[in-house]
């Protein structure tokens, strides 16, 4: 690999960690006075468990940060370390690698000590970050299954399988990769909530913890 390569992929990295491991969900229910919202509900920062505050105001306000701290790197990545010979959308290349590090810098924040979300708005983000009808599957498929079931969980899941399966059915092969690994962490993330499914004791939105 090229050193010029090399260094956009580093700092695509850094970019992406540095935008996905600002816990949004935490400073805004701090700054409204809420306290700490890993105190409540799940322990999670997102906007699910910022919802159980009961400030729809603050769970909507996270929801759409989180989503713009995975759009922004990725879009960051693609016009900044665009360059000869180097397709920034190449599998191993600055933009799918700026996606994942988002992602990771969410699910593991290094202020709150690798202890963070679980990355599916995140991940929402950088679906529309990568491409628009990536973006559009994995927002039908979140709200389509949070509708029927009322069970956030869930809708996240499919949404983060949804987006790899159609990046690969739409042709958008050097994303792939990416996405997948995305998937994989995001159902490990979720493993107690899987449980919980199987158990049929999952929670559903609007009925507490």
């Amino acid at each position: 690999m090229e050193t010029g390569l090399t260094t956009a992929i580093l700092l695509a990295a850094a970019l992406g960690y540095a935008c996905g491991s600002i816990p949004f969900g935490l400073l805004l229910t701090r700054i409204a006075g809420m306290g700490d919202v890993r105190k409540i509900g799940s322990g999670n920062i997102g906007a699910t468990n910022v919802l159980r505050t009961g400030n729809k105001g603050l769970a909507a306000a996270t929801l759409l940060l989180d989503l713009a701290k995975g759009f922004v790197p990725v879009m960051l990545a693609g016009r900044l370390f665009a360059m000869p010979g180097a397709m920034p959308e190449a599998a191993i290349g600055p933009v799918p690698v700026a996606a994942l590090f988002a992602v990771l810098g969410h699910c593991f924040p290094v202020w709150l000590g690798f202890r963070g979300g679980k990355g599916v708005a995140t991940n929402a983000g950088v679906s529309f970050g990568l491409a628009w009808p990536i973006g559009l599957a994995y927002a039908l498929v979140w709200l389509g299954i949070l509708g029927l079931t009322r069970i956030s969980s869930l809708a996240g899941m499919s949404a983060v399988c949804a987006a790899a399966i159609v990046a690969a059915v739409m042709g958008y092969l050097s994303f792939v990769p990416a996405l997948a690994l995305i998937a994989v962490l995001v159902l490990w993330l979720h493993r107690a909530n899987i449980r919980r499914l199987a158990a049929g004791t999952e929670p559903k939105v609007g009925s507490g913890k």
